[in-house]
């Protein structure tokens, strides 16, 4: 099955890592049109834009001023950093990507992706440089008024190619609602498969949105590791306390539940 992620607005450039290898981003050249239309928008139109704080706007105004699509073409730019690393924030804690193995890694690459304003779509060893720009933003561009009328199919594109390259026919989506809809439903070759989890909590399982962002990149890991093919198989994960309810599942969206957080 093909995995795919949502991005994190944490990142984390300062940690030296030693990647079995690294790949240049498939759709770097529209990243590359984008990044152009950004660095016209001031500092103040950016923090308003984004909604973000007058130092983050000055912060992410600079880093599109020095971003530069060239320097991501060919490995060893001591600015750039694969996305799986890069990333952090609640889901890339749970996904512990920095733990993996080479082999992992590897596994990865082929059956994991990034979903990104900027970037599109990323492989986990894609490389990438810091910025924010959140899928949602309402960037006025030659394409239309928003991010995604920017990307229209094209990400669903690579996502089909993606799921032919590893013969599957599973989308396990583990993005937010806010990604996953830069992709067409009715455009994907594969079935989607959308996990939900529920933590109890005044006698009742709700969906913590900090424990569920953890948990699907628990799942992802979990994923990736035993190298998981098959909703039956997928319905077996029990990471951290939580276990599959069959009865308030479908196979659509199989639901897990926790009592008490780990």
């Amino acid at each position: 099955m093909l995995i795919v992620l949502s991005p994190a607005k944490t990142l984390d450039f300062a940690t030296n890592v030693s990647p079995p290898l690294t790949s240049t981003p498939e759709l770097l050249s529209e990243a590359a049109l984008l990044a152009a239309e950004l660095k016209k928008v001031s500092a103040n139109r950016l923090g308003s834009l984004m909604k973000i704080s007058d130092k983050l706007a000055t912060l992410n105004h600079q880093r599109y001023q020095d971003w530069d699509a060239a320097s991501l073409q060919q490995p060893g730019d001591p600015e750039a950093k694969p996305a799986v690393l890069a990333f952090q924030g609640d889901v890339y804690q749970g996904l512990e990507a920095g733990k993996w193995t080479e082999k992992q890694m590897l596994y990865a690459q082929d059956h994991l992706r990034i979903l990104s304003g900027l970037y599109g779509i990323l492989r986990p060893l894609d490389r990438m440089l810091p910025y924010r720009l959140e899928m949602g933003t309402k960037l006025k561009n030659r394409r239309g008024a928003d991010l995604y009328a920017f990307w229209g199919t094209e990400l669903t594109a690579v996502v089909n190619r993606a799921t032919e390259s590893i013969g599957s026919n599973v989308l396990l989506n583990l993005a937010s609602q806010e990604y996953f809809r830069s992709l067409q439903p009715a455009g994907l070759s594969s079935k989607v498969i959308s996990p939900t989890f529920k933590d109890l909590k005044n006698g009742k399982y709700k969906l913590i949105s900090f424990y569920a962002k953890v948990a699907r990149g628990m799942m992802a890991d979990w994923v990736v590791r035993n190298r998981v093919k098959s909703l039956r198989k997928l319905t077996q994960f029990s990471e951290a306390g939580y276990r599959y309810d069959p009865e308030s599942s479908t196979e659509q969206v199989p639901v897990f539940l926790r009592d008490q957080p780990v």
